[in-house]
């Protein structure tokens, strides 16, 4: 299945789900990207209904429960919605590994554009009058956001095309450029690395994204080499990163039955009238903000200030790319 359809299929999920009422194929081709179309060419609108009628066998083969009814009994025409009931999953408990799987799928969905089309999406729902229930795509949109040379250079692995990016070492002060044949982009310990055939120095090299300085310059044509076969990234980063020592101590303050993850983590927790507080080893503080802050409410950062400091700079960049999210999808 293509991206295009992938998205499409997605943020479809997410429309109907959005509603409990039923919604006219008229209103969810005004709504899902992907299905744009003008109903008054003839043409037109059949490869659309030919688009929908793929997708929704596509839908009910993958077991989403797409129900066909009509909103009252005057309508004449028939609408779509997705049933509650039988869609929602049962309480999930997963493994730490497990669980950081899950959110590495979260990075990835936020940053490919999928959050943004479906607040958009939405937007026009209740532009047209559509009662949005605010609740029933919770958890879908998350704004864990991942670093700007993420993109191009994924883009750029896909399609086998050489790039070229400013890089600095903690260890130098200004960036050295480098020429890079991409294989992929991974995570590892927190942090995006892309892994590739460095084309100056003729050897295999891992690039942690945080540390690419500006813009990611796209240089050679498509499918200018091929990856070795079957290669490791992870083994890759892992041998080059070497391990982490987690020298520091943060106390955070949890909620009492909460942040079960952080509590296994813990080297030390002490229950406390105001909620319990954890210790936890950490090698740097802006890797343990991304953790904590996944934790919303449930955790706040007593000690150190450093740490407590980088969560702060991670909240205030989620409220930022929330004003983002509304104002674009406001504007469509």
């Amino acid at each position: 299945m293509s991206r295009t359809r992938t998205e499409r299929l997605v943020n479809l999920v997410i429309c109907l789900l959005s509603t409990r009422r039923f919604l006219t194929a008229a209103q969810i081709a005004a709504t899902v990207p992907g299905y744009e179309h003008d109903p008054e060419d003839a043409r037109d609108h059949e490869a659309f209904q030919r688009k929908f009628e793929r997708d929704k066998a596509e839908l009910r083969e993958l077991g989403v429960p797409l129900e066909t009814g009509t909103a009252s009994a005057f309508d004449a025409e028939p609408g779509y919605r997705i049933a509650h009931r039988e869609y929602a999953l049962p309480d999930i408990l997963l493994e730490p590994d497990e669980a950081a799987a899950v959110g590495i799928a979260a990075r990835l969905w936020q940053h490919a554009g999928l959050a943004a089309a479906a607040s958009s999406g939405l937007a026009k729902l209740r532009a047209a009058g559509v009662d949005v229930d605010p609740q029933a795509t919770l958890g879908l949109e998350p704004m864990v956001t991942v670093d700007p040379a993420f993109a191009p250079l994924t883009a750029a692995a896909r399609d086998r095309r050489e790039v070229g990016f400013d890089y600095r070492v903690p260890d130098r002060d200004a960036p050295s450029r480098r020429r890079l044949q991409p294989w992929g982009v991974v995570c590892w310990r927190g942090r995006w690395y892309v892994v590739g055939h460095d084309q100056d120095r003729e050897a295999t090299r891992c690039f942690r994204l945080s540390r690419v300085v500006g813009a990611v310059r796209v240089t050679g044509a498509p499918g200018a080499y091929e990856p070795p076969a079957n290669v490791d990234l992870i083994s890759h980063v892992a041998r080059w990163s070497g391990p982490v020592e987690r020298t520091g101590r943060a106390t955070v303050l949890a909620t009492p039955g909460r942040a079960a993850g952080l509590r296994r983590w813990a080297v030390e927790v002490t229950a406390g009238p105001d909620g319990d507080r954890l210790v936890l080893p950490y090698a740097d503080p802006d890797g343990l903000a991304g953790h904590l802050v996944g934790y919303g409410p449930d955790v706040r950062v007593l000690d150190p200030p450093e740490v407590r400091e980088a969560v702060i700079q991670r909240l205030k960049e989620i409220a930022v790319r929330h004003d983002e999210l509304a104002v674009g999808g406001g504007a469509r």
